[in-house]
């Protein structure tokens, strides 16, 4: 409805497209008469689902395109296992996806954003020289734009690493202004 009926709208916004996956692994399966995705063999109906991913990014390409919406897609992190060939397998925040989604839907964006708290960490020191690792934070969520071992991001705005969680200041930086060196300016 929103490419085919006139509508206001300018933001599409898919909370959350791991839930999605979940729908259309849903899909696949009722469609092909299976009781699960591992009904198809192993790791076979992911490569099934691969085109019902590619009909859906298709169709956010059309309202991206020819009803100028803006298109934000929202998924849950997963802590991974990524072997890097330069070094020793680490662990790593993702996107909650089956990895061959996860790839295909990160292609598409423009913009893989990792939201997070700030979070500084303070060593103590206990009784029989144990040291204790706290964590601490002021609740400050922060947005990470670029690749890092700890997270997945990127981004074509040429953004730097970590803007404020705020849609003001990406939008700023995606209009080509830097909201930060303007309040520095303006103060």
């Amino acid at each position: 409805q929103l490419a085919t009926v006139e509508h206001e709208f300018q933001t599409l916004v898919i909370d959350t497209v791991d839930w999605l996956e979940k729908r259309l692994v849903d899909h696949l399966c009722k469609k092909h008469g299976q009781d699960s995705i591992e009904g198809f063999g192993y790791g076979k109906g992911y490569v099934f689902a691969l085109p019902l991913w590619r009909e859906v990014l298709a169709g956010l390409d059309a309202l991206r395109n020819e009803r100028g919406m803006e298109v934000i897609l929202v998924a849950h992190a997963q802590i991974e296992k990524f072997a890097n060939p330069e070094t020793e397998t680490y662990d790593r925040y993702a996107p909650r996806l089956q990895k061959l989604a996860s790839a295909l839907v990160q292609e598409w964006c423009d913009e893989v954003l990792f939201a997070t708290y700030r979070v500084h960490t303070r060593t103590a020191t206990e009784g029989f020289d144990r040291k204790r690792v706290q964590a601490i934070g002021t609740g400050e969520r922060i947005l990470r734009t670029n690749e890092r071992p700890a997270h997945v991001a990127k981004n074509r705005l040429a953004l730097p690493d970590e803007i404020p969680l705020d849609h003001r200041v990406f939008a700023a930086y995606a209009r080509g202004e830097n909201p930060i060196e303007t309040a520095v300016t303006e103060s």
